[in-house]
């Protein structure tokens, strides 16, 4: 019998690691990126305080296209590098969430930078 290795779980243990390094100041919050198979999510998290600045998803209303693909991808970056600047956020610590840069999560970081954020 052929096990499948639970991918989800790896991702949470990568994450862990990560998030053991890295974390968000209000002078510097973190850019999280979430991705399911359907829609991708970004936020901009404050840690010190616990609060979530930013958010933006491929569920908004203002959001046309798929977000299960890359061009849906860079949008939601672009969306919340422009929310993130109304709010005076310009430099952020980009945190991938155990994904690999590769692919939409690239297309996100990538969108981000072009509305202006510095990671």
């Amino acid at each position: 019998m052929i096990k499948r290795p639970n991918t989800n779980a790896q991702r949470l243990k990568r994450h862990k690691r990560i998030r053991a390094k890295i974390s968000g100041t209000p002078a510097c919050p973190r850019l999280n990126v979430f991705r399911s198979e359907k829609n991708i999510y970004a936020q901009v998290i404050d840690d010190v305080n616990g609060v979530t600045l930013v958010s933006a998803s491929s569920l908004d209303k203002e959001f046309s296209g798929r977000g299960s693909n890359k061009e849906g991808a860079k949008i939601v970056g672009q969306m919340v590098a422009a929310r993130a600047r109304e709010k005076g956020i310009e430099n952020v610590v980009f945190d991938r969430g155990g994904y690999l840069y590769h692919g939409r999560v690239k297309e996100l970081a990538e969108g981000a930078r072009e509305g202006g954020l510095v990671f």
